[in-house]
């Protein structure tokens, strides 16, 4: 794929990252005007050229920025996966090619040599907050330097890549987020398919228990037009029948079901905007532009946490009525079949995946805590305030483990409700049967 600075969307960053996408550059000229511009303002202050960072900032310096580069190359906890880390240095590559950075453009073709030859740097999960993936980038600073090695995948011989950044570039490489926007894109866009796969399991539970398609009518949804409602009930409505119900209304799980998947929908489109207005945004502190260089707090990632805040609790809502499907499935009022659509009378049947799912759905609640709610104030009190997307973003990821299982389980129960029953058995292989067909258009 050709990234020039824009147009980078979320599932870019997944093909790239996940899917063994290259990548190629369109053009160098908006890196190149920034880094003319810098050349321009020689024996000027300028914020981590000529002067420290963070408190530091009044200090005058010459040559410092390498050492800032080593300080700052510390990471913490579990190594971040091949793909995380190569989804990073794809959304910092399209960043740099935005331009308003004063950094050498040189380093844009090293970054897609490391993507397209299978390199990417040994991170670690723990070391940001939020306003800057400091510790990330320093590192993959410090592997472009040769200092430290890079991972390679397996059956790779190329040479390692290498540029030698100078004192000048080392705080115009770290200063993005672009390890948090690569989680935040990962995330979205594998949430999208399992938006797309509850609404066809919803479809198999309207069937097993004959739910009344009356409230997916259109004329109800343009009283009260809701844009995600609409098109949940829209696609709902084209794979349940039409025939009417005995029942006058049925559980909220399916007569609300629209309006609830929908405010989920809306919630994560909402999300997908603010993650894809930074991919293609110059987000440099300073800002390199208009012959100047701006000093700026654009690395501040408020308007990416605030949106996956709002989107998790609206999948633990989308997790919620799933469960309640699920329980509508154990009920012989509204299957016609044995309670929990057991085989015989007394026995247990498919009642544990009510247990596995409340599970599930406790630890989407536990993920959907506000992180948007806490700050931080480091370096002397010069940064006062933390914005967290990088915890939102980790947990958005995190998300979706419990989401799929949950909705396996309602898959997995709607589909003995319209087969035969049958005896007790481990249900493991059942459940793992319904994750795979929930995740099977889900590129790994």
């Amino acid at each position: 794929m050709e990234l020039d600075g824009s147009g980078l969307t979320c599932a870019r960053v997944h093909e790239a990252a996940c899917e063994g996408a290259r990548v190629s550059i369109a053009s160098l000229d908006r890196a190149r005007a920034a880094w003319a511009t810098a050349q321009e303002l020689t024996g000027r202050p300028v914020y981590g050229r000529s002067t420290g960072v963070g408190a530091n900032r009044d200090v005058l310096l010459e040559g410092g920025g390498l050492d800032l580069l080593r300080s700052h190359a510390c990471g913490a906890g579990p190594p971040v996966e091949p793909a995380r880390a190569r989804a990073m240095l794809v959304v910092r590559l399209n960043q740099l090619l935005a331009g308003g950075s004063s950094i050498e453009p040189g380093v844009c073709e090293a970054l897609a040599y490391a993507i397209n030859h299978g390199f990417t740097p040994p991170l670690r999960t723990y070391g940001a907050i939020g306003t800057g993936d400091l510790t990330a980038l320093s590192t993959t600073a410090l592997c472009l330097l040769g200092e430290l090695p890079w991972n390679r995948e397996p059956g790779v011989a190329a040479p390692e890549p290498r540029f030698p950044l100078a004192s000048s570039d080392a705080l115009p490489f770290i200063s993005s987020g672009a390890a948090t926007l690569a989680d935040a894109a990962i995330a979205v866009h594998r949430l999208r398919r399992l938006m797309e796969a509850a609404i066809e399991v919803a479809a198999m539970s309207f069937a097993a228990v004959d739910a009344s398609a009356e409230p997916l009518a259109a004329v109800v949804h343009e009283a009260r037009p809701h844009p995600g409602q609409a098109a949940v009930a829209a696609a709902l409505r084209g794979l349940v029948a039409h025939e009417p119900s005995t029942r006058v209304q049925d559980p909220y799980g399916f007569r609300a079901f629209a309006q609830v998947h929908g405010a989920a929908v809306d919630a994560l489109d909402r999300a997908v905007t603010a993650i894809e207005t930074d991919l293609n945004a110059s987000a440099e502190n300073p800002l390199f532009a208009e012959d100047l260089a701006w000093h700026n707090g654009n690395f501040h990632s408020a308007p990416v946490a605030l949106a996956l805040d709002a989107l998790r609790p609206a999948l633990v809502q989308t997790a919620q009525l799933s469960a309640a499907r699920l329980a509508t499935l154990m009920d012989p009022a509204y299957t016609g079949r044995l309670p929990f659509l057991a085989d015989r009378p007394g026995a247990s049947g498919m009642l544990i995946l009510e247990y596995v799912a409340q599970d599930a759905v406790a630890e989407l609640r536990h993920l959907a805590a506000p992180v948007t709610t806490g700050t931080a104030v480091v370096s002397r009190g010069a940064e006062d305030h933390a914005g967290f997307a990088t915890q939102a973003a980790r947990h958005t990821l995190r998300c979706l483990e419990p989401l799929e299982i949950v909705l396996a389980c309602e898959r997995t129960a709607a589909a003995r409700a319209l087969d035969a029953p049958a005896p007790d058995r481990p249900l493991t292989a059942d459940l793992e049967e319904s994750r795979q067909a929930l995740t099977r258009a889900l590129p790994n």
